[in-house]
């Protein structure tokens, strides 16, 4: 190498360790999701290929989609991108993989196979920074033990990331979010609270270490558990919020729920965080769309629906049944409705 490629290399490098992958994106992670109510207004009426072999499809809006292909094996699919969630490109490559990966946890499944999915601004963002999304997202799944064989990429105005993941599961222990019963505890495997943290990263650059970890951590433990423990009704807590996928899984089941503020797990620095406004606007479209459902207790205050609503990427499991070492948030209920006490 000449002493002018050199420069040039330096000069690349330099300019990778300063860039500031958030910035490149108008949100981040799972806030950037559609609105829920938006987003059921444009689906409404697309129910796919109906069929005695699709054990769940578009109905419910569950996490993955489940085809019985023998009568002891289902097959699960799913795919999950969004822009970048923190600045750190081998990070965001492995919340990206881990929140890709969920939505198979998710339905007690198994993940056994991923593509990439990427959108790439190849003329703004240097591919070595590609490189390291991409790198991220193995390590994770390599952690799963799910190959990632291949992928597809575009050339984008804004960094996108994610994986399709397909799966297997047996049938008759599946985790749906169309199973909940009354009468059952709630338990929440991880805290909420990341999407405040996140915000405030993208807004002030302050890395909160324990947000990255939480995030890119496999909820591959706590699925296993809750389909030993024969739990049938399950979720993953991701940009609708703790609320919006609670409110998913009874409105689906035909139960009501009530949740026990005190008992949430919340993140370090999550209610400092709220405290100082760092609300997405993902957050607040969240709790527009699932208030009209919602009895709170006197006490409850606005900022407390906001962090029960906040948008969370790659978040915990939303489990209807008690698992040991997570803790009970609620439980269902025979009527309708989420009652916040």
């Amino acid at each position: 190498m000449n002493e002018a490629q050199t420069s040039i290399q330096q000069l690349e490098e330099a300019a990778v360790g300063t860039l500031r992958l958030t910035g490149y994106a108008h949100g981040g992670g799972c806030a950037c999701k559609i609105p829920p109510g938006e987003l059921e207004d444009a689906v409404r009426g697309l129910i796919g290929q109906p069929g005695a072999e699709v054990l769940v499809g578009l109905d419910s809006g569950d996490d993955a989609a489940a085809v019985l292909v023998r009568d002891d094996l289902a097959v699960l699919t799913t795919a999950d991108f969004f822009t970048p969630v923190v600045d750190d490109a081998f990070d965001w490559g492995r919340i990206a993989a881990a929140n890709a990966l969920s939505d198979i946890y998710a339905m007690g499944g198994r993940p056994v196979t991923a593509i990439n999915l990427v959108g790439w601004p190849r003329d703004v963002l240097p591919m070595e920074l590609m490189t390291e999304v991409l790198r991220g997202g193995l390590s994770v799944a390599s952690e799963a033990g799910c190959p990632v064989l291949g992928g597809h990429s575009i050339d984008d105005p804004e960094p996108k990331y994610g994986m399709a993941v397909t799966g297997v599961a047996h049938p008759d222990r599946l985790l749906r979010n169309d199973a909940a019963q009354p009468g059952l505890p709630i338990t929440l495997t991880k805290p909420i609270g990341v999407g405040l943290l996140n915000n405030r990263h993208k807004t002030s650059g302050e890395v909160f270490a324990e947000a990255i970890e939480t995030m890119a951590a496999l909820n591959r433990d706590a699925s296993e558990a809750a389909v030993a423990a024969g739990v049938r009704a399950a979720t993953d807590v991701t940009g609708f919020g703790l609320l919006g996928h609670l409110y998913k899984m009874v409105r689906a089941s035909e139960v009501g729920a009530v949740i026990d503020l005190k008992a949430v797990p919340v993140i370090d620095g999550a209610r400092e965080a709220l405290r100082d406004g760092f609300v997405s606007g993902g957050t607040r479209r969240n709790l527009d769309w699932v208030r009209p459902h919602l009895e709170a207790a006197p006490g409850i205050t606005g900022d407390d629906l906001l962090l029960l609503a906040d948008a969370q990427t790659s978040g915990g499991l939303l489990v209807v049944g008690e698992l040991p070492g997570h803790p009970v948030i609620g439980h269902t209920t025979a009527g309708r409705g989420i009652q916040i006490r």
